[in-house]
């Protein structure tokens, strides 16, 4: 049995993004569900470097 999880999430992409992923997943001949998540694949650990609106408070008030 499978344990993905096949929540449905809408989200919003500028227009030209949006066309861009479309692009790419008809060269790829993938969905783009499966192109957004390869991307945050590879995107997630640079995303996580970059400081939150959190922690630039937080370091405020520490000060």
């Amino acid at each position: 049995m499978s344990t993905t999880d096949h929540r449905k999430q809408s989200l919003y992409f500028p227009e030209e993004m949006l066309n861009e992923i479309e692009r790419e997943a008809q060269r790829q001949d993938r969905s783009l569900s499966w192109i957004v998540q390869q991307a945050w694949k590879l995107a997630r650990t640079d995303l996580r470097r970059m400081p939150s609106p959190n922690d630039v408070l937080n370091q405020h008030q520490n000060s």
